[in-house]
């Protein structure tokens, strides 16, 4: 059997089954093999981790191809990629492999200028190569530049917690503890203590998404909110893309709601002056209408 070398920074990349699709997984590969090769980088595997722990439990035999790259970074973004086009992704998980892959970007256009020289605007230095990096990747996935910028907020906040808890990691990223983007990007700059709070909440099953929102109150009573047309709740999330019709007619509607939604949040929490909240709820706002624009 030929030797297979597990990296741990890659390995956390690759897709950890629930229980009951492992087992699904784990019957079909002992009653009919393994039908595609692992892949590998210099004996270390890239592809195909349940398959071969599976194989590894039951002693089957597999076969492997390998491929060729210049650096673990580009390792990385092949990973990234290869994962992004076959599997369903939480949010967040897509968020991530988005700004894991920009960190990467950054670190190949510093050595190499990768991406720079696929753009007009001449090669520049710090953080204009920054920027067009972040341009750069943001057309491979779809995304404007300053969603990659957030994406890397995410993704340095969950490196963070997965250096305190990697299954606290695990539940957010696989939506089992939902946690906003717009928390996440916050926690990429927090001190440690509130990001191992966060932590233990997840694990003891206390966190709330909406905890970090609530105002505790003190002084004199706030400033009633005054009456507006449009009074949505707040909330974390709009609601499914699919919702939203395609059929261009309908965007006026789109718009108008976007437009009130806007409105009365910035209005009742100017009023409440709350800049935090203000923030926080403003970058949920564009990250959702993101995903929507994604998908029309």
């Amino acid at each position: 059997m030929q030797k297979i070398v597990i990296d741990e920074e890659f390995r956390l990349l690759l897709p950890k089954l629930d229980k009951v699709t492992f087992e699904l997984l784990e019957k079909n590969i002992i009653e009919y093999g393994i039908r595609d090769p692992l892949v590998v980088w210099n004996d270390i595997l890239i592809d195909g981790y349940n398959r071969y722990t599976i194989c590894k439990k039951h002693d089957l035999p597999f076969t492997t191809v390998s491929m060729e790259f210049s650096s673990r970074d580009e390792v990385l973004h092949w990973i990234i990629e290869n994962q992004v086009s076959r599997r369903n992704l939480t949010a967040v998980e897509l968020s991530h492999f988005r700004g894991l892959y920009f960190n990467a970007a950054k670190r190949i256009s510093g050595s190499s200028n990768q991406y720079t020289k696929k753009s007009e605007i001449p090669q520049s230095e710090g953080k204009q190569n920054t920027i067009y990096t972040a341009i750069e990747v943001g057309k491979r996935f779809n995304v404007s530049k300053a969603t990659i910028e957030r994406d890397a907020k995410v993704a340095a906040a969950l490196s963070v917690i997965a250096k305190i808890s990697p299954d606290a990691k695990q539940k957010i990223l696989s939506g089992e503890v939902p946690v906003d983007r717009s928390k996440l990007q916050r926690l990429s700059i927090a001190p440690a203590d509130e990001v191992k709070e966060v932590v233990r909440q997840i694990n003891d099953g206390t966190y709330n998404r909406n905890d970090y929102r609530i105002k505790k109150a003190s002084g004199p009573a706030q400033e009633q909110t005054p009456p507006y047309e449009y009074q949505p709740p707040l909330s974390n999330d709009y609601p499914p893309s699919s919702v939203f019709p395609k059929d261009k007619t309908h965007f006026d509607t789109i718009i108008s709601r976007v437009r009130n939604d806007l409105i009365f949040t910035v209005n009742l929490l100017t009023i409440q002056k709350n800049a935090i909240e203000l923030e926080m709820t403003l970058r949920t706002l564009i990250n959702n209408l993101e995903d929507v624009c994604n998908t029309i």
